[in-house]
């Protein structure tokens, strides 16, 4: 099955540190720092359906994709 790289943060954990203020959303310091995953998924799309279900952006969660 393909692999696809991504890059998650969450947005309300880097401001916190930026500015800080406690990190009180309930995601560890980690979070604010670019992480690189790697995904399986037959597609890219459903590797993107995957991703936004892992790393919702209503809880703060930026998803930067790479290159295929």
């Amino acid at each position: 099955m393909p692999k696809f790289e991504i890059i998650v943060y969450n947005h309300f954990v880097r401001k916190a540190l930026d500015k800080m203020q406690p990190n009180d959303t309930g995601f560890e310091d980690k979070w604010a720092d670019n992480n690189y995953l790697s995904l399986e998924a037959r597609t890219r799309e459903d590797a993107k359906r995957d991703a936004e279900r892992r790393y919702p952006r209503e809880k703060g969660f930026v998803i930067e994709w790479g290159e295929d």
